[in-house]
């Protein structure tokens, strides 16, 4: 039988379909490093918790997880198609979101949209993560799971609408500029835990009535430490997804600017270093160490994209010396209980790295034709912009919460431990018996050794 050559169309057809599947191959491999981050918060969290406090603080993030998917499906995705000029929505652009909407679920003639949902709910998820560390051990799981909700489904995906999306007013007004998202996850998850730990009041003896304080340690560093680099494994799929697949094209980012892989992979390993030997320098402690390279990789992450990569590791050096730090202020100067260090680390490195992209990226063009270009102002600004959306919400829904005394467990449970009160388990059972009866024991002969 006679084989005929393809035609032009065809061969074209064929090529793009190949770049659709292989667009669709990078976000689903960056969706699943991203639940990696999930297992490090997992495990950074347990260990950090003191042992009677272990599994609640686990199921904790598993729940947020669980929670944030389906809300993020119903009406997370449809603010950020929607709120890109503040707060009037733009109901057309947004039909794409709706849940009965075609785009959402299967769909041939659709490969992107549940592709890029999917991203988007692992960085609602990270929200909500970052969150939870700051408030182990003392917090309803119920109050929890609402916060976490409105954060990981409305203010960040807000955030990421205003300064995070291709024709958001941050940009297309002030120039902003943040390839890794420091700001709209980072600044915005960071000072919402912020807010909440002002109102949710530190655990019981973290500080004496003298005002000292006391240092309250977790059941396990070796898994706290085995977390946070789960979480900086993740981090590679996180910031994959920060990056625009363009099939036959050069990559961009989410604002239409030119990026490469290698420049990524260049300043974000040179920005993690440095944050290792920044926080090492400051604290020798290996918690601090680990922190340290997620602070000095969120210090770099507004110009992952554009930075040279030794100006990346002395930003990650920056993030690595100055959160332990600004955690130690917080803690002894306002007696504020963040048991991880969530607002140091993300809150405080995610604003360093906004602002500094306008000190040391000033000037880079907007492809927004008529946009300005990025500048310290308009950095500054949304920096501002950033922290108020996370404060205020996190800050005014605890406030209510704990008005109401829906917020924190009652003292004699947090005594207690939060794993007897909301998990039927014990996390390291002290002793699981060989036998059913006492008098089957085995007869056993005890002798003394010098």
């Amino acid at each position: 039988m006679e084989q005929t050559a393809p035609t032009l169309a065809e061969l074209q057809t064929l090529i793009e379909m190949t770049g659709t599947i292989n667009m669709e191959v990078f976000y689903w491999w960056c969706t699943g490093l991203m639940v990696i981050i999930h297992a490090g918060f997992l495990a950074y969290e347990m260990g950090a918790s003191r042992l009677k406090n272990a599994l609640a603080s686990g199921v904790k993030n598993i729940l947020a997880f669980a929670f944030i998917i389906p809300t993020f499906f119903f009406f997370g995705w449809w603010i950020y198609l929607a709120m890109y000029n503040g707060f009037t929505p733009d109901y057309e652009a947004a039909a794409a979101g709706l849940p009965w909407s075609t785009n959402m679920g299967p769909n041939l003639s659709d490969n992107a949209s549940g592709i890029f949902w999917g991203a988007f709910v692992l960085f609602a998820a990270t929200t909500a993560s970052i969150f939870s560390g700051a408030v182990i051990e003392r917090i309803r799981m119920s109050s929890f799971l609402i916060l976490a909700i409105i954060l990981g489904s409305v203010v960040w995906i807000l955030a990421a609408a205003w300064g995070w999306h291709p024709a958001g007013w941050l940009t297309v007004e002030w120039g902003f500029h943040d390839f890794g998202a420091a700001g709209c996850v980072h600044m915005v998850a960071g000072f919402f835990a912020l807010g909440v730990t002002i109102n949710l009041g530190p655990r019981i003896g973290r500080f004496l009535a003298d005002g000292t304080v006391v240092d309250i340690k977790g059941h396990s560093m070796p898994m706290t430490i085995i977390g946070l680099m789960l979480i900086i494994v993740g981090f590679f799929g996180f910031l994959g997804g920060c990056i625009i697949y363009a099939g036959s094209a050069q990559w961009t980012t989410i604002f239409g600017t030119p990026v490469t892989l290698s420049a990524v992979s260049f300043n974000t390993l040179m920005a993690f270093s440095g944050g290792i030997i920044g926080a090492y320098f400051v604290t020798r402690q290996p918690f601090w160490m680990m922190s340290g390279a997620l602070s000095g990789i969120f210090c770099a992450a507004p110009g992952l994209d554009l930075y040279y990569p030794p100006l990346a590791f002395l930003l990650g050096i920056t993030g690595g010396v100055v959160s332990p730090l600004a955690d130690k202020f917080i803690t002894n100067k306002f007696k504020i209980d963040d048991a991880v260090g969530a607002f140091a680390v993300h809150g405080v490195g995610g604003l360093i790295g906004i602002i500094g992209l306008g000190i040391f990226a000033s000037g880079f063009p907007n492809v927004i034709e008529g946009a300005p270009a990025v500048s310290f102002s308009g950095q500054l600004m949304s920096a501002a912009v950033m922290a108020l959306l996370g404060f205020v919400p996190g800050f005014g829904l605890s406030w209510v919460m704990a008005k109401m005394n829906f917020l924190r467990v009652p003292p004699k449970a947090e005594e207690m431990g939060l794993d007897i009160v909301e998990v039927p388990l014990q996390a390291y059972p002290e002793s699981v018996p060989a036998y059913s009866a006492p008098e089957e024991l085995p007869a056993t002969k005890i002798t003394a050794t010098a």
